[in-house]
């Protein structure tokens, strides 16, 4: 036999115990470390960076679009703009036709014009009832003189019928004579008693135009003419129908994107009827749906970090916190949950938290109303 033949197979040798044990202890040593030392940097991390923050993909584009109404009824005679055109604020949207407000406003200048002539009579007016109390107080000076006369008159007549009347017991006068002066003295008295009756004839005539003047005097009392009640009316209607005329010409109350166009040419719409909407992008604003537990440091304005799913993460926008709302969308629903039943679950609730969003960040990335946002609040401030 060979020598190879008569040497014994070599068997590996086996590690002791103990070493087995002292490796599976480092093992786990550095197992230990490793999580003790993630445990610190998580804590550090969460301690330095993340506690100043909270975040939430629960967010999304909102503006206070602006609903365009009609202001006067009539058929629609034009329609200048179009579905998701941009416009600015003042650019003529649509034009209603405007026959009968034209009309409306010939009516209303020719009304002013009459009230205009109306109280320009009314100052004509007073002055030539002021000349007509003169007359009647002239009338009153010559009847009291004419009373004077008569009652001389009567004092003269009177004067000669009671001498010739005495002289006719001794026959002195024939009794012609008499009769005559008895007639003369009558004839006095009668034209005193139709002087006095002039006087009072005109004292009523006085006391008339002094009642019309009075009465026109208020008509016209503490105003200008063109101060006057009837003619500031008469301008007020005037400026009704204008606006009336005006309104024909609905214009973009803001600058934004059109929207929800509902009319056609020649639709005949009411006053109040719903015509489009412009929402004004240049204003957008972020409602970011916060869970409760993340509400404890926001404050008003607080520095906010959005992004958009429509530009990236590569696009970031700057914002601030304006406010927080007032309850949850559920306590605001048509119908609020109920939670008084045996099978209640507790559900984290979440409040809106407005954002506005920079202006110069919006003109340069435009957004759109209802887009999806991430928002991060640093509330380390």
């Amino acid at each position: 036999m060979s020598d190879t033949e008569n040497t014994p197979p070599v068997t590996p040798s086996q590690p002791s115990p103990a070493k087995s044990n002292d490796r599976r202890r480092q093992l786990l040593t550095g197992l230990a470390a490793v999580v003790a030392v993630g445990v610190l940097g998580y804590g550090a991390y969460y301690m330095l960076v993340a506690s100043h923050y909270v975040s939430t993909d629960n967010a999304y584009v909102g503006a206070e679009t602006a609903q365009v109404n009609a202001l006067v009824g009539g058929p629609v005679a034009r329609i200048l703009v179009k579905e998701t055109q941009t416009v600015k604020a003042g650019d003529v949207l649509l034009v209603i036709d405007d026959a009968d407000a034209n009309i409306a406003v010939q009516s209303a200048r020719a009304a002013l014009a009459t009230a205009e002539r109306r109280v320009m009579g009314y100052y004509a007016n007073d002055k030539a009832l002021g000349g007509q109390m003169g007359a009647r107080e002239a009338d009153i000076v010559r009847a009291d003189a004419g009373i004077k006369a008569a009652e001389a008159e009567v004092n003269r007549t009177k004067f000669e019928f009671e001498r010739r009347k005495n002289l006719a017991t001794s026959g002195a006068v024939s009794q012609e004579e008499v009769v005559a002066t008895e007639s003369a003295y009558a004839a006095a008295i009668a034209n005193l008693n139709a002087a006095r009756a002039a006087r009072i004839q005109a004292q009523a005539a006085l006391a008339s135009a002094e009642g019309n003047r009075q009465s026109n005097a208020t008509l016209i009392a503490g105003v200008k003419p063109g101060e006057n009640p009837e003619i500031m009316a008469a301008r007020a209607r005037l400026a009704s129908a204008e606006l009336e005329l005006e309104r024909t010409v609905v214009r973009a109350p803001v600058a934004g994107v059109v929207t929800r166009k509902s009319v056609q040419v020649g639709q005949q719409v009411q006053t109040g009827t719903p015509l489009m909407s412009v929402v004004p992008i240049s204003q957008a604003y972020v409602d970011a749906n916060f869970k409760e537990v993340q509400l404890k440091k926001v404050q008003p304005g607080q520095e906010v970090e959005l992004t958009s799913d429509l530009y990236g993460e590569g696009v970031k926008y700057k914002g601030k916190v304006v406010g927080v709302s007032g309850g949850t969308g559920s306590a605001f629903s048509l119908i609020p949950a109920q939670n008084a039943s045996g099978n209640w679950i507790k559900v984290v609730q979440r409040l809106p938290v407005r954002i506005q969003i920079d202006e110069k960040d919006l003109k340069m990335h435009p957004l759109r109303v209802g887009l999806s946002m991430k928002a991060k609040i640093d509330v380390s401030k």
